[in-house]
């Protein structure tokens, strides 16, 4: 029997504690592990950055949520994707991007590992001839092909399938970054991804009270390498963290459905007024990528980005005007949040190919009742 979504969310990794009873496993706040004699270690823990019981829980859950066989979690998204460049790749290597990918996602490759010798090029996932003149710059270096779907904020949706072949066939490896859309959402190694990251900071902790991130692979060759780095360098989530986000993964289908159904309400709403320009969801049956995102994702997701006709002015006005929506960085917290990611999450980017439109506003739809997020919505736009 296959075990559906949402019980391996509460029980994957979960078992009682078998000294107590406690459904809930406890959370071990420990550094190191009594040894029985040199040597003999107690569950195979000695030290907290090689292994920790509450952090084993966690790396086990997101494993089994994502059909993969190993994940690791860490300090926060972006330690998360250094670790892994880190472990799979080496200076003269060639990474492509989305020419829209999360703003800290290209600092993070092209200030601080491009100067220990990676390279990059960025391509319109969409686009098949795009993203072979980018593999082509790596002059027979490229080893990842690196995608957000949805993306991040502009909501682009890319075909995984049909990149996971591109990458195959130019001896890369796929890396899907799949915090948008969540596990719940949508499974990339299922449909030929071969590296899930995630900020885990976002839905799968969906609360907004802890930082962390994940790798997912199912190669056990791959595993292997991400594993030893995660233990070298130990950029590894604490146990309090490892054990917040695994309360929050438990939850994460049932708000996942909130979200969705919210976003489509307020998607749909903003799509009628006249100060907008253009609702970015793919839940509209006008956006370019709904029908793909309908095969390859369950639902469309809680993330919402609008451009207004008023401009610079009217975006900024907006951004500041709500009350329900908090003007705050981040994104899948069970409260809504609203982002001007032109001078916030993206303003690294800005003045170069990957910089956000200055009329665009990205808003994080949380799971409050509905009329309270379109009333919300409507004042703020009414004062433009």
């Amino acid at each position: 029997m296959t075990e559906g979504f949402n019980t391996r969310a509460i029980h994957a990794g979960q078992a009682f504690d078998p000294t107590t009873g406690a459904v809930v496993p406890p959370v071990y706040l420990t550094s190191t592990f009594a040894q029985d004699g040199i040597g003999g270690l107690r569950g195979g823990y000695e030290y907290g950055r090689g292994g920790n019981p509450t952090r084993d829980a966690l790396q086990e859950q997101l494993a089994a949520l994502e059909n993969g066989t190993a994940a690791f979690s860490f300090s926060s998204g972006l330690a998360a994707e250094d670790s892994l460049i880190r472990a799979l790749l080496q200076p003269g290597d060639h990474i492509v991007l989305g020419n829209d990918v999360y703003g800290g996602t290209y600092r993070l490759i092209n200030r601080v590992l491009g100067p220990w010798g990676i390279s990059h090029a960025t391509a319109d996932m969409a686009d098949a001839a795009s993203v072979e003149a980018a593999v082509a710059a790596g002059n027979g270096r490229t080893r990842f092909v690196w995608v957000e779907t949805p993306s991040n904020p502009m909501m682009k949706i890319t075909d995984i399938a049909a990149l996971a072949d591109t990458a195959r066939a130019a001896g890369a490896l796929l890396v899907v970054d799949n915090t948008f859309a969540t596990p719940y959402l949508q499974n990339p190694l299922d449909l030929g991804a071969d590296i899930v990251v995630h900020s885990t900071t976002k839905y799968i902790g969906g609360h907004s009270d802890v930082i962390g991130g994940a790798v997912v692979v199912k190669d056990a060759g791959l595993a292997e390498k991400i594993g030893f780095v995660q233990f070298a360098v130990g950029a590894v989530s604490g146990p309090l963290d490892a054990w917040l986000t695994t309360r929050g993964l438990k939850t994460l289908g049932v708000r996942m459905d909130r979200h969705s159904s919210n976003a489509k309400a307020v998607a749909a709403w903003l799509s009628e007024q006249a100060a907008v320009e253009r609702v970015l969801y793919p839940g509209l049956a006008d956006h370019p990528g709904h029908e793909l995102a309908a095969r390859q994702m369950k639902d469309f997701g809680g993330m919402v980005s609008v451009q207004l006709k008023g401009g610079e002015a009217a975006a900024r006005k907006l951004a500041e005007s709500t009350r329900v929506f908090t003007l705050a960085e981040s994104l899948g917290g069970i409260e809504s949040l609203m982002n001007y990611p032109s001078e916030m999450t993206h303003a690294s980017v800005k003045g170069t190919e990957l910089a956000v439109p200055e009329n665009l506003v990205r808003l994080s739809v949380g799971i409050e009742d509905e009329a309270d997020l379109l009333e919300d919505l409507d004042q703020a736009l009414q004062g433009l």
